[in-house]
């Protein structure tokens, strides 16, 4: 439908995506109508598992729409690479944010009618964003080349869209439980050479069970597919919201026997096209041609459009189409009219009315409609005999505000349920409250309200939490940068290891995979092996022996010709021991004269050295010589 660009917005100083409509859909005012109204549907939602639509325009022939630009890779191409089934938990995951995502657009009128592996891009992060909200509606009602843009998404069409008829909120949950087959088995549930059996097979044929395929599969997870994949719209789950909780239940229970699937709902068998075709043909007693072969053939009457609108797709006369597609009628606005009225307004434009459910509104007296779905679009066309679902009124009923602060999100929702209003849910971090705990409402405890009033609970989503990744081998610089990006407190700390390289981080507190609260605090140790430096050591031994020398006697010279002294003994200086240790090794040891002022000896060592020196075996001076720093040492 449209190229894709990557551009930087100078505004906000950030890259976005840019997709412009593509040259042959320009011409077709209808189709771009429909684009404009469904992206701006789409652009009011948000979502962390939606890809957020920022704007919506045109320029001269350009219809373009402005998204956030995703890094990651499509769900589609996660499964190709895999090349087999996906972890189950992985893909629940997977399957509960997209589920997450079409309960809010599902919850603002917004049906996706496109949902594939195609559509949701993994982030690097593992977070599911669904995209193209609101053009497959566009592309589903417009001309036939649309149609047959589409049609590389048959593997994935509810039985509904596969035979052109009334599509809704429940169609994305079929679509949503074939993307959940593929992940767990690596394959659709109904596969075939045209685009045409393919369809064929998700109106008629039962699918096989994925755990048959895939034994990894838990019981539960095998049930909410086939809920999801009932051919009746009215036998799968009402709405995301349910397909959500059970979802989240089978994490936690995986084996359980809580999914309600009831039974029926799959009433178009198989049938032997070719095989009763041969049959008939060979019997001289049927009618021939066309006319016989749909004669004897009554279950392919009801599906014959769709084979020809499938054919003229992919290459044949649009007049055939006109003459299977039901035609199209503008979509009357009936909120606020009595159910009687509306009745007669739909009945007026061949149209069904179908009472979704009854609520007490303050808003619209009893009896009258509070909304419609299809949502009402000035000029919005429909296919004759659509199903138009709405919500009547109870008319106004008092009731009192219930307080919820402090419950569970889902104990605050049946308690405000049950006083008969309405909730929202905000989300919000809190450091203080446990997560999925209410820590505010807009109403206060108490207060009288009007029955189907809206009740808004904020709920904690608890500290944000992060998991650790491995930093072992990398450098200090990298580890800190990884370890900060996830939002920890990186502290160094230094060791010495011969074994490894110097630089590299031999250390860390807590474990790889752990999950930890954002801004925790992690020490990193790092190897870093001292060089050996040269160093000097100068000793004043005469300082050192505050001038308390001792003398001895030696002989004075004698007389050559008696050979005999002539003087008395002379005193001289006794000379002194003088040891200069480093660490445990003694380096100098030799005897000196008393009167020494500068005796010198190289050293050498690894970062600090602890140096002795010792006159006569007792320590007169220690110090610790930092050789990264400092080099000499005098000892006086």
């Amino acid at each position: 439908m449209a190229t894709v660009y990557k551009a930087k917005c100078h505004v906000l100083n950030r890259y976005v995506a840019v997709k412009i409509l593509r040259d042959e859909f320009i011409t077709d005012q209808e189709f771009i109508k429909r684009f404009e109204v469904e992206a701006q549907s789409a652009a009011s939602i948000t979502h962390a598992n939606i890809v957020s639509v920022y704007d919506v325009g045109v320029d001269g022939n350009l219809y373009y729409i402005v998204m956030e630009l995703v890094q990651g890779k499509t769900l589609k191409e996660i499964i190709v690479e895999e090349e087999g089934p996906l972890p189950w938990k992985w893909s629940v995951n997977i399957a509960i944010q997209i589920a997450s995502a079409l309960e809010i657009a599902h919850k603002n009128n917004i049906v996706h009618r496109d949902i594939k592996p195609h559509n949701i891009i993994i982030t690097e992060d593992g977070i599911a964003k669904v995209t193209d909200f609101g053009i497959a509606k566009a592309v589903s009602n417009s001309t036939i080349t649309a149609f047959g843009s589409t049609i590389g998404s048959v593997h994935y069409f509810s039985p509904e869209h596969a035979r052109g008829g009334y599509t809704d909120a429940k169609s994305d949950l079929y679509s949503l439980g074939v993307v959940l087959y593929e992940m767990l088995t690596g394959k659709v549930p109904f596969d075939a050479d045209t685009p045409v059996s393919v369809a064929l097979k998700h109106m008629q044929e039962e699918p096989i069970e994925p755990i048959k395929l895939n034994k990894r599969i838990p019981q539960a997870v095998n049930d909410i597919i086939m809920k999801a994949l009932k051919k009746d719209a009215d036998y799968r789950y009402a709405n995301a919201t349910e397909m959500l909780k059970d979802l989240k239940k089978a994490l936690k229970d995986p084996d359980g026997d809580f999914i309600n699937i009831k039974e029926g709902g799959n009433e178009l068998k198989t049938q032997k096209i070719t095989t009763e075709y041969e049959e008939k043909r060979q019997s001289k007693e049927n009618k021939k041609g066309l006319a016989g072969f749909i004669s004897n053939h009554k279950v392919l009457s009801s599906v014959i459009g769709l084979i020809l609108l499938f054919a003229l797709s992919l290459g044949g006369t649009m007049a055939v189409l006109n003459l299977t597609n039901p035609k199209e009628v503008k979509l009357p606005n009936i909120v606020g009219l009595s159910k009687e009225e509306a009745e007669k307004a739909l009945q007026d434009n061949n149209l069904v009315l179908e009472v979704k459910s009854e609520e007490y509104n303050s808003q619209y007296a009893n009896g009258y409609i509070v909304s419609q779905d299809p949502k009402y679009i000035d000029n919005y066309n429909v296919k004759e005999k659509s199903v138009v679902k709405v919500v009547i009124s109870k008319g106004t009923e008092l009731t009192i505000v219930p307080k919820v602060v402090g419950l569970t999100k889902d104990e605050a929702i049946k308690a405000l349920e049950d006083a008969k209003l309405k909730v929202e849910i905000k989300e919000e971090e809190n450091k203080e409250v446990e997560k999925d705990y209410v820590i505010a409402q807009d109403i206060e405890k108490d207060k009288e309200v009007n029955a189907g009033d809206t009740v808004t609970i904020t709920v904690s989503t608890g500290i944000k939490q992060v998991t650790v990744e491995s930093v072992i081998g990398k450098s200090e610089k990298d580890a800190k940068d990884t370890l900060s990006n996830l939002g920890l407190k990186v502290i160094v700390s230094y060791d010495e290891d011969t074994t490894k390289n110097s630089g590299d981080v031999i250390k860390q507190s807590i474990d790889p995979g752990t999950v930890v609260d954002d801004q925790s605090q992690i020490t990193i140790t790092v190897n870093k092996i001292a060089e050996t430096k040269k160093g000097k050591v100068t000793v004043n031994v005469k300082s050192l022996l505050n001038g308390k020398i001792e003398y001895e006697e030696v002989p004075s010279d004698k007389n050559e010709d008696e050979n005999e002294t002539t003087e008395e003994p002379k005193k001289v200086p006794k000379k002194v021991e003088l040891e200069i240790r480093v660490g445990e090794d003694t380096v100098y040891k030799e005897k000196v004269e008393p009167t020494s002022t500068k005796i010198t000896q190289e050293i050498s060592g690894k970062g600090t050295v602890h140096i002795k020196v010792y006159i006569d075996g007792i320590m007169k001076k220690e110090t610790d010589l930092n050789l990264n720093s400092s080099t000499k040492w005098t000892a006086e």
